[in-house]
């Protein structure tokens, strides 16, 4: 039978645990956070932003960022991807850490000037939101080999005749790495990425690099 002395000490370690636990949380960064596990390593690029920059692998160094590819005559799933992409944009655009990377598939139609016009209509500044264009294949390669958004095997095709239509957004660290890939029409799935973005901002920069493209991009 258990006496009443031995629950007061009972209790008292359960307390002592968790008050314990709790300070470990606040003083080490990233402590009691689920790993995300490293699905691939986004390769060098060059692309072109709404405002005429080129941006590549350097300029995204350091920086957690969500990746996603649209075109702006879409008529289907685009907007509403967009206007679940507008919401992180709003909760993070004065976080210096956090960056959104939106490629077109469609770069013949989504000229720069195109894309500043549709940036603006959501409400996108170039600080944090970059709507992305340039070489067809560029674009498409990176989204099937780094960004794991499409079936790497499509790139058989004749670049002519391919075209990428993916709802999914690709969550990338400081480092350079995949960590995440989800589903950016469901509600839940966006709320679960708003957590694990806040996990790898906590996350040491010191290991951020980008390998060359002629190695493997095999995480293992």
């Amino acid at each position: 039978m258990i006496t009443k002395k031995r629950l007061l000490y009972i209790g008292f370690f359960v307390v002592l645990f968790v008050v314990f636990y709790v300070a470990l949380t606040k003083i080490i960064p990233g402590y009691g956070d689920v790993k995300l596990p490293v699905l691939s390593y986004v390769k060098p690029f060059s692309f072109i932003n709404q405002d005429g920059k080129t941006i590549t692998e350097k300029d995204v160094a350091g920086k957690v960022y969500v990746a996603e590819y649209f075109f702006t005559t879409c008529k289907g799933i685009c907007p509403k991807l967009n206007n679940n992409m507008k919401q992180l944009f709003t909760d993070y655009k004065n976080e210096p850490g956090f960056l959104i990377l939106s490629h077109t598939v469609d770069p013949e139609t989504d000229s720069v000037k195109r894309m500043k016009i549709y940036a603006d209509s959501l409400g996108a500044n170039s600080r944090t939101w970059w709507f992305l264009t340039g070489r067809k294949d560029s674009l498409y390669s990176a989204a099937r080999i780094s960004y794991l958004l499409d079936d790497p095997k499509n790139n058989n095709t004749n670049i002519s005749q391919q075209f990428i239509h993916t709802q999914f957004f690709a969550l990338i660290d400081k480092a350079g790495r995949v960590r995440k890939i989800c589903d950016g029409l469901k509600k839940d799935e966006i709320a679960e990425l708003k957590n694990d973005i806040n996990s790898l901002l906590k996350e040491d920069a010191s290991n951020a690099r980008f390998i060359s493209s002629q190695f493997s991009n095999n995480p293992g």
